[in-house]
């Protein structure tokens, strides 16, 4: 029976997804994560300790894992286990994406500066090393520019700024989400509408599985992700150039095998923008928006490709699909969400994720790293799928009491 590792960090949101997708796909799963308590009792004995942040040692666990019990594939859900899946899968001799290539995606400055060397359009930046300026690598740059970590996702720690005064305070405001030690990066603004590309490396060659058009403006200063909808509005060429553009991106990186995610901005004259590509599938639980072929789930798709079984022509289901990241407003502690009911029963809603639990702590970005929750539609059009989502987050009342004292992050957000 095919047997796959599925590395699961104990905060992910996708553990019940995947483990669902190997059982339809009659795949055997055994779960790597930080705990092994976090997965024992469902699992029993397919549960294993894997340190995603110790490389060597994790790939020693595997390799001894594999000798007891043969795997076909070591998966990444999350982006902490992508390292290390890299690791294991060169030293098994599996398909896989290079280790250098897999870091480059998870340090964004050295994703710049590999996407540079092959000429790839992103944004003009400077990276700030611990002591440096933020303001002055932003007077050179231009304003407006957005101030960045080089380490984290979810648009966390991420601040546009206008002038000098907003690079100063926006440089202390990072620093006190990620220390003084790391790098910053200051990168020009890129103005223009922004899409996600959902796509799937097979020995280099990449095949886009789906384009998200995010209809609302993200112009700052802060940058929150609400609505994807798929398939998107822009025009064929346009769609034809995303795709030739996320293959060049790839191909820059290293990347060969596995899943990409990639966030671009269009331009005013439909000039494209590489801002982001992950060697992982869309965060949260947006994948849940996709389908394909007669139901098959996204998580269907990565496992089959991990396992070497092909995709057979699967393609997106034909009708419009979409997802909302249920934005945090304020910070404080959850009270309560009602009118659930509401917005399910809003015209092609399909179903309704609170995924931080009453009483839990909630905060909003730069600082925070977790959505309230999810919202999923399908309908005949995308206008229809965005008019839903938009419908049924008004039908919700979210809560928000203040802290008692500072309030802390709960858990991780991924787009």
């Amino acid at each position: 029976m095919t047997c796959v590792l599925l590395l699961l960090p104990t905060e992910t949101y996708r553990a019940a997804d995947f483990l669902a997708a190997a059982r339809r796909l009659d795949v055997d799963v055994v779960v790597g994560s930080e705990h092994r308590q976090a997965m024992a009792g469902s699992m029993g004995d397919r549960a294993v300790v894997v340190p995603m942040g110790d490389v060597d040692v994790a790939v020693g666990i595997i390799a001894a894992l594999h000798q007891r019990r043969p795997l076909d594939a070591v998966l990444a859900v999350d982006d902490q286990g992508l390292m290390v899946a890299a690791a294991a899968s060169e030293h098994l001799g599996m398909p896989h994406n290079p280790t250098d290539a897999v870091a480059a995606t998870r340090d964004k400055a050295a994703l710049r500066a590999r996407l540079a060397a092959s000429s790839v359009p992103q944004p003009d930046h400077r990276l700030v090393m611990p002591g440096g300026r933020i303001s002055a690598a932003a007077a050179e740059i231009g304003y407006p520019c957005v101030v960045k970590p080089v380490s984290r996702s979810g648009s966390q720690g991420v601040i546009r700024v206008d002038d000098g005064a907003q690079a100063v305070a926006a440089e202390d405001r990072i620093r006190s989400i990620v220390g003084a030690s790391e790098p910053l990066l200051v990168e020009r603004f890129v103005p223009g509408a922004e899409v996600a590309v959902e796509g799937l490396l097979a020995g280099g060659t990449l095949e886009v599985l789906a384009v998200f058009d995010k209809p609302d403006p993200l112009d700052g200063p802060f940058f929150e992700e609400t609505i994807y909808v798929t398939p998107s509005r822009q025009p064929p060429l346009v769609l034809a150039a995303l795709e030739a553009t996320v293959a060049s991106a790839a191909a820059a990186l290293g990347l060969r095998e596995g899943p990409v995610h990639a966030e671009l901005r269009i331009g005013p004259a439909g000039e494209l923008t590489v801002l982001e590509i992950a060697a992982r599938s869309i965060g949260g639980l947006c994948a849940r928006a996709l389908r394909f072929g007669a139901g098959v789930s996204l998580e269907e798709v990565i496992i089959r490709h991990a396992v070497g079984a092909g995709l057979d022509g699967l393609s997106r289901e034909t009708q419009a699909s979409g997802v909302m990241m249920l934005p945090i407003r304020s910070a404080g502690v959850l009270e309560r969400v009602s009118g659930l009911s509401d917005a399910l029963g809003v015209d092609g809603i399909v179903g309704v994720e609170i995924s931080i639990p009453v009483g839990r702590p909630v905060i909003p970005l730069p600082e925070g790293d977790r959505y309230l929750g999810f919202v999923f539609a399908r309908g005949p059009a995308p206008a229809d799928v965005e008019l839903a989502l938009r419908r049924a987050e008004a039908s919700l009342d979210v809560v928000v009491r203040p802290a008692p004292g500072p309030a802390r992050p709960d858990g991780r957000a991924e787009g």
